[in-house]
């Protein structure tokens, strides 16, 4: 058989068929990409997966599409009228998840726990208590029905200071024993013998200066007390001015202001960085709460508590500030914490005898500061060497070290310990050390 050539390749009917029809389809397709072009709108096209469209040149013109309609879809005959093509709508994007909108301010944190010098203060009338009177009834009536509510009363004028669970003589009265502290602490009234009248305010009582100017000073009708301006006005705690009361930022050992004294820390020990390291404090007997009112600007929150003892009106001080406080006693039960809950515990001449009972209040402390805490101590003990007072220093050293404590720095009228990370040490103490450790099954987050 005679091979096949190139020539003869060419020239069989299957290569024919195919090249005829590849010139036909090339030749359509230029007349179909021409006519596009000069009449109609041309398509979105997507050349590529991806997040954006290519938007045709025609778009936004106007056309008559009439013509292109078919007769038998429509019993209006054809019109002259052109139709115009206008984009979709542009619809503003939804609104933010209500998650992401800040919630209204009430306090001097915002919903994020951030400080904040921008919140509300709701309106207050002092003529609603006053002429509230001791009416048992009051009617509300509509058109179609009547309501009568009950009213409580007022509690006497002698009661404007009241607080339930801490001012039941009957209760502290029956108590067998009071040197610890045991009246300071609550004693809430028994089922029945609650009082169902209304706590007046102080007369005369005005809506509070806002923060952060409450922070200087507040309206002395607002807390009508004067004994802690002739205590402690030499200390530069307080003073009276005319209509209120003023703060000169100062305390009984930090006499040249707080902001000094907060200096002073972070310069004795550099780990402790308000407001970095250090966020969550406990001023425990804080007076008027100047510590913990500056460092509110040093984004700490402090809870500043004391007794309600002689100054019974220290934490209403504070409360008028803007200050966060409790009325709290250190006595003879675990204070309303949980465990590892402050970074630093503050005490500055705070009255407590920490040494008592083996060193219990010590352990209290310890329960309340995180791994790493800091405890402050400014005392007499820490710097005067009368023979009382370093028998006191001294013991203090002994149960801080049976504690586990690092004494990390003293100066001046201040020493700071840290408690320790891990549990090494308490692992290593010789049996029968005080004080001792607390029971396997003890849980440090049950509190009073």
């Amino acid at each position: 058989m005679k091979p096949l050539t190139n020539t003869d390749f060419f020239k069989t009917p299957l290569i024919l068929k195919i090249t005829a029809f590849s010139l036909i389809s090339i030749t359509f397709f230029y007349l179909g990409k021409h006519w596009s072009n000069s009449v109609y709108q041309q398509l979105l096209f997507f050349p590529t997966p991806q997040n954006s469209i290519f938007i045709s040149p025609n778009n936004d013109k106007s056309f008559n599409i009439t013509p292109l309609i078919s007769q038998n879809q429509s019993d209006q005959p054809p019109t002259d009228q052109a139709i115009t093509l206008t984009p979709p709508p542009i619809y503003p994007p939804p609104n933010e998840s209500p998650l992401s909108v800040p919630n209204p301010t009430f306090g001097i944190i915002d919903s994020d726990g951030k400080m904040t010098d921008d919140f509300d203060v709701g309106e207050f009338d002092p003529d609603i208590a006053e002429n509230w009177g001791n009416g048992t009834e009051n009617d509300s009536a509509s058109k179609n029905f009547k309501v009568r509510v009950r009213k409580y009363e007022l509690c006497p004028e002698s009661m404007r200071e009241y607080i339930p669970c801490l001012d039941n003589v009957e209760a502290i009265n029956r108590l067998k024993l009071t040197k610890k502290g045991e009246r300071f602490e609550r004693h809430c009234p028994e089922k029945g013998k609650q009082r169902n009248c209304l706590v007046r305010p102080p007369k005369g009582y005005r809506q509070p200066i806002p923060w952060p100017r409450s922070r200087d000073e507040v309206w002395y009708s607002n807390v009508p007390h004067t004994r802690l301006v002739e205590d402690k006005g030499g200390q530069n705690w307080i003073s009276k001015e005319k209509d209120k009361f003023k703060f000169p930022g100062g305390g009984t050992q930090f006499i040249h202001g707080a902001d000094k004294y907060l200096d002073q820390i972070s310069q004795m020990v550099p780990d402790i960085t308000f407001g970095h390291h250090t966020r969550m404090i406990l001023d425990v007997g804080c007076g008027v709460a100047s510590f913990g009112a500056y460092l509110l600007s040093r984004n700490v929150m402090t809870m500043s508590i004391a007794p309600k003892d002689v100054h019974e009106n220290q934490i209403q001080f504070a409360l008028e500030r803007g200050v966060p406080a409790m009325v709290a006693a250190f006595a003879t039960h675990r204070l309303l914490y949980p465990s590892q809950a402050f970074e630093l515990i503050h005490c500055s001449r705070c009255r407590i005898n920490w040494t008592r009972d083996d060193g219990i209040l010590l352990l209290e402390v310890n329960r309340m500061l995180r791994a790493g805490g800091y405890f402050a101590w400014a005392a007499q003990p820490v710097y005067k060497h009368e023979q009382v007072l370093e028998e006191q220093w001294e013991e203090m050293l002994n149960l801080t070290t049976h504690l586990c404590w690092e004494l990390v720095k003293k100066e001046g009228y201040i020493a700071i310990w840290k408690k320790p990370l891990n549990n090494s040490c308490y692992l290593s103490r010789d049996p029968g050390a005080i004080p001792p450790l607390c029971d396997p099954d003890d849980d440090p987050d049950n509190v009073w």
